[in-house]
């Protein structure tokens, strides 16, 4: 029970002195790393660049003691900070402070809802979010934080947005105030990351453009030429306080605590599933997932941090890096808390612009252009589902854009198991195997009298109709001499109360024009429903068979014996004359 609840005792007794060099190895790696993407992340939320700093110190400690991932990287997100930037910046806060104290208050609000979804084991309610509206949102929500960064590399001030076109809009309509010191920096910036990834993608870019950005300040007088610096940042580590209370707001910050309580964690778990299939030495629970993440958000909010979750590339990082256990991320904060402690001043002279490229070139990596192309080719319908949940996204808003998609793909859902598949068979040529006659056309053999029908869906009140409709049209399409209809039951999991009557009505009409219904290879759970529903009373105990050759056979030899007594018939008839 103790390792359930602190997953860290599984591995802390066999913790050993290798194990120990490659959590160390990793930990300073990933440290490093966090310094400028903390800053630059804490800047999409609207936040001071010192908060990602904070964010990055108390909750990855928390993780790695309740956390079943060994290389899970939690820290500040792009997404998810953009996200707490569209929530928090429409209820339109005036004083700086105002927004701060929202935000850390907004954090601890996520945590709580992910401790709650943990305890009550709601896990799997993060499967609600399909990989097309998880892509479509991701791509927008990246070129939405790219546009957003612009400002620093044009070295102009532009009003935040969620919404494209106003981004778009506010940045031609200030072309003519860019700062062309500032822009050039800028794309140097980018192009320097850019060729940096190019010759090794292990070297540390972002950390090395943080220097070189605070040396080009300090040597060439930047800041007195016109290039925005990050400024003084308070020195020394967060201290321990509660975050405001703003419970008379709660019906304006819930919408944004469940969205981003949700969306983080599902970043996190597959996140979290893609690095485990490396590692079989351990299990992930997603329920202690979602507690981690809410105990890291909640506790973290009481030390002035961002909401957390995980980084893919920084959990790539860390992997690589040799990690081992949850001490990495220990390691990490040690390397933060250092760099609060003794390094603070250096970063006064740090240019925004330098935060604003790192951002840039990290975020359009996210867009992914490969999945909509296959979707284009084979899944027409998840395509537009996709493309639906980029525009929304896009032009509507980032929380509106993500549950509009999650809303779509439900309807998509419903739409499918409303008109499933299904098919009419017939018997494989010398064999006791159905298949459809449609597939394989020239292999079957198709009788008459007999048509054979598969259902691969559950019955139930949404598509009943559509059952009997297809069935009708199918005994049309027959033809008259149709004797029988046998139901090939195999894919029906599950028969509701309004699907039961319906099938009843279905039996008894057909009953009263000559034709014998029959349900071959109903599974355990759906043989139950036809018993308790009284289903069995109308079809007959005798027309229920284990597999759909018997039930064709059973038919067969019916056929074979009325014609046998037709013949005896008709001659005893001509004896008699």
């Amino acid at each position: 029970m103790f390792k359930r609840i602190l997953p860290f005792l599984s591995w802390l007794p066999n913790y050993n002195r290798s194990t120990l060099y490659g959590d160390f190895i990793a930990g300073i790696t990933l440290g490093i790393m966090l310094v400028p993407q903390g800053m630059a992340y804490a800047m999409i939320a609207g936040m001071p660049p010192i908060y990602g700093l904070y964010a990055s110190l108390v909750p990855p400690v928390i993780y790695a003691l309740l956390g079943t991932s060994r290389q899970l990287a939690v820290g500040p997100v792009a997404m998810d900070s953009l996200l707490i930037a569209a929530g928090i910046g429409a209820m339109n806060f005036t004083k700086t402070e105002e927004y701060i104290a929202a935000v850390i208050f907004l954090t601890m609000l996520i945590g709580m809802v992910q401790l709650l979804f943990g305890i009550i084991k709601m896990g799997s309610f993060v499967n609600f979010l399909s990989k097309p509206v998880i892509n479509g949102f991701t791509s927008a929500a990246a070129i939405l934080i790219g546009l957003g960064q612009l400002k620093h590399i044009f070295g102009i001030a532009l009003p935040q947005s969620g919404k494209v076109y106003v981004l778009l809009g506010s940045i031609f309509k200030n072309l003519n105030q860019v700062h062309l010191l500032t822009f050039g920096l800028g794309i140097v910036v980018i192009l320097l990351i850019l060729g940096l990834r190019k010759i090794n993608k292990k070297l540390p870019g972002p950390l090395l453009i943080v220097v070189l950005g605070i040396l080009g300040v300090v040597l060439f007088g930047l800041e007195g030429k016109g290039i925005e610096v990050v400024g003084e940042i308070p020195e020394g580590l967060p201290k321990f306080q509660l975050p405001v209370a703003q419970w008379d707001q709660i019906g304006k910050f819930l919408p944004i605590a469940l969205t981003v309580a949700l969306f983080g964690f599902m970043e996190s778990i597959s996140i979290a599933k893609s690095v485990e299939e490396k590692h079989p030495e351990y299990e992930l629970d997603a329920n202690q997932e979602l507690r981690a993440l809410g105990m890291s958000n909640i506790l973290g909010s009481f030390f002035q941090s961002l909401e957390v979750s995980g980084s893919f590339s920084r959990t790539a990082i860390n992997d690589e890096a040799g990690a081992k256990t949850g001490l990495s991320l220990v390691f990490s904060s040690l390397i933060i808390a250092a760099v609060l402690l003794f390094l603070t001043p250096l970063f006064h002279n740090l240019p925004t612009l330098a935060l604003g490229g790192i951002i840039i070139v990290s975020v359009f990596g996210l867009i992914d252009i490969k999945y909509p192309v296959y979707l284009w080719k084979n899944r027409k319908d998840e395509f537009l589902l996709l493309t639906a949940t980029f525009v929304m996204t896009l032009c509507i808003g980032l929380i509106e854009g993500i549950l509009l998609g999650v809303l779509l793909s439900l309807l998509l859902l419903v739409y499918r198991i409303s008109n499933p598949h299904i098919a009419v068979l017939g018997r494989i040529k010398g064999t006791n195997y159905f298949k459809n006659i449609n597939r394989f056309a020239e292999d079957v053999e198709i009788e008459d009298t007999i048509l054979v029908l598969r259902f691969d869906a559950q019955l139930y009140f949404g598509n009943k109709d559509y059952f009997k409709k297809q069935l009708y049209q199918f005994l049309k399409q027959k033809g008259e001499g149709v004797k029988y209809v046998v139901l090939n039951a195999e894919a029906i999991n599950y028969i509701d109360s309004s699907a039961t009557v319906m099938l009843e009505r279905v039996i008894l009409e057909l009953k009263e024009k000559g034709i014998q219904f029959k349900i071959a290879g109903a599974i355990g759970p759906t043989r139950d429903i036809l018993h308790q529903s009284g289903i069995i009373a109308v079809l007959g105990e005798e027309n229920l068979f284990a597999q759909t050759f018997e039930a064709v056979d059973s038919c067969s030899k019916t056929l074979e014996r009325s014609s046998i007594q037709m013949k005896v018939s008709l001659q005893t008839k001509k004896k008699s004359l």
